[in-house]
Formats: C-alpha cells, structure tokens, sequence
C-alpha cells in the first residue's frame, strides 16, 4: 500500500467523485486555499456527464439542457471569469423544442414572454393573461429561491424569517403543499399547454403529480431566460470546470475506485473524525491523509458502503426514500438528415398518467419491460455539426424506466438485456410514428444503450437512478437532508443525491454549499464573486 501525504499542512481535502459537484467542489475549495485531491472511479472524468465516442460521432451521455443561466454565471464569477470567456454558448429559438402530443400535430416552442403569450392564445384562447400572470409568479418565486433557499444549508432559521418570505408565507406553503399537476390544470385546458408546463417534473426525477407546485421556477427559466446549448457538446463544460479546478490546484485521480472512509476512532464519546481515505486503482491499493472528506458519489452508497459504519448506513432512512426515475438511453447515429426533429424534442402520449404510473408507482415491484411511452429526443447535429460525421445526424433518446435494483443493462458496457433491445427498439418505433420519420431504423448506422443496471454500476446510483433522488416534498430543501454526515465528523455531501437537488446548476450550487458549510457561513444568498479564501484553511465549521 502506498500512501499519498500533504508536504504542507494545510488542510487536506479529498473530494470523491469527479463529475460536475466533485469537480466544482474541487475547484472551490482549491481557490478557497485547501490541498485537494480528487479521486475518480472512472477513466474519464465527468460522471454522467461524460462523452460517448465512437469513430466521428460524439454524444453527450447525460445533460442536454441549459437552464437557469443565473447560475453557471455565478459559478464562473467565483473563479473570475464567465461564461462568455469558457464557453461558446447559443442559444435556440428556432425553435427551442418541439413537443409531439399523440393526436395532434407538431407544436414549436419559441421562448420569451411574448412568444408564449401568442402560443397560449393561439391554443387556448383567453389563455394569455393566465399564463402572464403564472410566468411572473414564478419569476418571483425563482428569485426568492436564489435568494433563501438553493444557496443555504439551513443550518439555522433566521435566514427565512426575512420579509420577503413573510409576506408570501402563505402563498409558498400553498405552492409545496399543491402539486404542480394541480397547478396547471386548475389554470389551463388545452393538453398540450399542460404538458408543456407539466413535464418539468421530469427535470427533477419526479412526477407531476408527486412534484410540489413551487417548482413550476422551471417553467419560468425554461419559457422566459431561455434554452441554450454549449457548442461542441456539454462535454466543453465538464472540460471548464476539470480545468479551472487544475488551475486553482486541485490533483485529478482517475482510474481510482475509494473503497473505504477512514476513521479516527480514538475520541471517546464522540462522532468519530475522517482521516482518510483507501483507494484501489491498477498499481493496488492507496492510502490518502484527509481532515475532510466531500462525497460526490450517491449518498446511499457512500453511507452504507464507503463509511463502514451501521449507523451512518442508515436503513430504515433509505427504505423511506424515493429514488426517482431511471431511464434507458440511447445514443444513435442515423444517415441522412432528420428536419422532423428540433434539438430538443418532446414526445408525449396524450393521456400520460399511465406513462408515469409506470416509472414512478413505488408500491409495485419494478418491471424490466415497462417503460414511459412518453420520451425526450435531443438532435444536436441540428445545431452542432461537430458531433457527427457530414451526411448523418446525432440523437440521444432518453426513455423513462422505473428504478430498480440489479436493473436490466445496455451495451455499452455490458452485454446488452433483451428488455433493453426491446425498449429501445419500440422506443424508435414510437420516435418513427410519431415524427412521420417511417424509415428511422433503417438508417440507424451506431447504436449504443445504457439503462438502469448501468447507472447502478458505473456510478454506485441507488436502485439505478438516472438523476437523483426525486423532488417530492419530503426530498425537497432542507427535507432532503444535510450535507454535513451526522454520524462521521468531517464527512460532506454534494451533488443531485444531497440538497439542493438534481441538475447541473444544482451541483454547481451544492459544491458552493460545501465551502459555505465549512466557512461557517450561514447566508441564504450566493457567496460574493470572486471568491475570496477567508484564511488559510486550518479548521472546518461543523
């Protein structure tokens, strides 16, 4: 065994897990002035944001949407640069996406208060002062959550006893309280305008009718700021933030599986205090020193297997969780060109409620041939010709699935299941019929798959969920759990399985909450950019 020991002693922090919150996570706490290593499983960092190549195509395996832009552009001030400067991003309006609602023809979505305005009205007429008066409570709301609730750890009350929040008390106990399916259909007839502003709940591994009112915010991030999309995939973003975290001082491992959180357990009486952490990697087993440990992987798994520890595993607590959704992916390469798809394109059954009583009815055993029939296409090559060859296109299929322990596999690292053939198989079926694209199949040249057996492997996902754990409103704030151990002092949390949920902006804010968690900072707003270290590092707040 080798051991890997910091020639300073400042304070060592190892961070497991380099996906998007292990990687920002990094960076932060390295340009706050800690000595961090980064251990990553995997060849590659990026985590489900990783990149799958084969010859001239190129697929982003996971995010494919870019939202609340207020938030990359937060993170990237930390560092003293901006989105602009990393990024080159473009936004889509022509159209934003497409939604297919079985029975009726394509619908186009262009963003911006006026052009929903004019959608609404045309499918609904009378509909435009509803949806104006729906998109400017959710503005409110989505600033007020910048504001108090996404960047806080909710270590103490006061930060919510604000006026701001007292005189809408009564208003955002309504909103967590209803469901956003109540929501929308108390305010709108037409079934496509409540799909549109419904399927938000699927950004959060949830359902509709599960998923609390409050976070209709997407629909207002989504309808008014807009859909953007880094060119040469979101595999750019993953390389910023691998990047920036280098610059700032962070060491990267990868091909490093962490199997075990040290422990001291020399206090008497008291939690017991990280001291390490035991890594395999092809040379053998490895030893490094930490004060601090940030666990980047599952929750789940970091508590039941990497701790060590009975009562961090946390049994009964788990068996209470809702893992939410999974899915089977597909990412395609195709001949030809396919204009029946927008870069992001929505496929909806017109009544749903099957699709999702399908994914999410937790008091059922979980079937390894049920699937949603209602699913998302992303085509890329619609506006970045660098992800496919010339003459062909690129698209991703994401299929809902329910999440389900030792779940069925694709062929992208194992053996593919025949429940995956079959799923994806009439998943393009569906895509083919829908879209009007009646040779779809036969102009499939790639054909790579994942599912949820996948994601329970490669990424330790509890019961092989696809995104996180779902925001119901027993998971939401500070419902859905610290992100400090309160068994293992020492022991911190981000990314989508910790608050403040699931998404790319969520990670990049639960890697800020880390570093206000140890400043002892106990603001609900973002942190002041650039990031400035308080001192040198020589102690945590707990």
């Amino acid at each position: 065994m080798t051991h890997y020991e910091s020639a300073a002693r400042s304070q060592r922090v190892v961070v497991i897990g380099a996906g998007v919150a292990g990687l920002a996570t990094a960076g932060l706490l390295s340009r706050e002035g800690y000595d961090v290593v980064v251990v990553e499983k995997e060849p590659q960092v990026g985590g489900r944001a990783g990149v799958v190549v084969d010859e001239h195509f190129r697929w982003d395996m996971g995010p494919s949407w870019w939202l609340m832009p207020e938030a990359f552009e937060h993170f990237y001030q930390l560092f003293d640069t901006s989105v602009e400067a990393e990024l080159n991003l473009v936004y889509l309006n022509d159209p934003a996406f497409r939604i297919f609602t079985q029975g009726y023809p394509a619908l186009d979505i262009s963003t911006g208060q006026q052009n929903v305005y004019e959608l609404f009205e045309q499918l609904e007429p009378g509909s435009g002062p509803a949806i104006e008066r729906y998109l400017h409570g959710m503005e409110h709301d989505y600033r007020l959550a910048i504001e108090r609730f996404l960047y806080t750890n909710f270590t103490t009350l006061r930060g919510l006893a604000t006026p701001d929040i007292v005189r809408n008390l009564g208003r955002l106990l309504r909103s967590l309280i209803r469901s956003l399916d109540a929501a929308v259909t108390k305010r709108f007839r037409d079934t496509r305008l409540r799909q549109l502003l419904s399927y938000a709940a699927v950004f959060l591994s949830s359902a509709p009718k599960s998923t609390p009112a409050l976070y209709g915010i997407l629909n207002y991030t989504t309808l008014v700021e807009g859909v953007a999309y880094p060119m040469g995939g979101f595999h750019t973003f993953v390389d910023s933030l691998h990047r920036l975290a280098a610059q700032a001082g962070a060491t990267i491992l990868t091909g490093a599986q962490v199997h075990h959180i040290e422990q001291d357990h020399s206090t008497a009486g008291k939690r017991r205090r990280v001291s390490g952490v035991l890594y395999r990697d092809e040379s053998g087993q490895h030893r490094i020193e930490a004060d601090v440990v940030v666990s980047c992987a599952d929750r789940q798994h970091t508590e039941s297997q990497l701790v060590g520890d009975a009562r961090a595993a946390r049994p009964k607590y788990w068996k209470r969780r809702n893992p939410g959704m999974s899915c089977v992916l597909a990412y395609l390469g195709v001949a030809g060109d396919l204009p029946e798809l927008a870069h992001h394109s929505l496929i909806f059954r017109h009544d749903w409620n099957a699709d999702f009583d399908a994914v999410f009815n937790q008091h059922r055993t979980a079937d390894r041939s049920q699937f949603s029939e209602s699913l998302y296409v992303c085509r890329p090559s619609a506006t970045d010709p660098t992800v496919a060859p010339a003459g062909h296109e690129n698209l991703f299929v994401l299929i809902p699935v329910p999440a389900m322990d030792d779940g069925i596999v694709g062929n992208l690292n194992h053996r593919e299941d025949s429940e995956t053939t079959a799923i994806v198989d009439a998943a393009i079926v569906l895509v083919a019929e829908r879209t009007g694209i009646t040779d779809l199949a036969q102009r499939i040249v790639k054909r790579h798959t994942v599912g949820p057996g996948d994601f329970q492997d490669r990424f330790n996902a509890w019961q092989g969920n696809a995104l996180g754990l779902a925001h119901t409103l027993s998971q939401s704030a500070f419902f859905r759990g610290s992100n400090a151990s309160q068994y293992v002092e020492g022991l911190y949390f981000a990314g989508s399985t910790t608050a403040p949920g699931v998404g790319l902006p969520m990670c990049l804010i639960s890697a800020e909450n880390v570093v206000k968690r140890l400043r002892g900072d106990t603001t609900t707003g973002p942190l002041q950019t650039p990031l400035q270290p308080t001192a040198t590092p020589d102690r945590h707040a707990p």
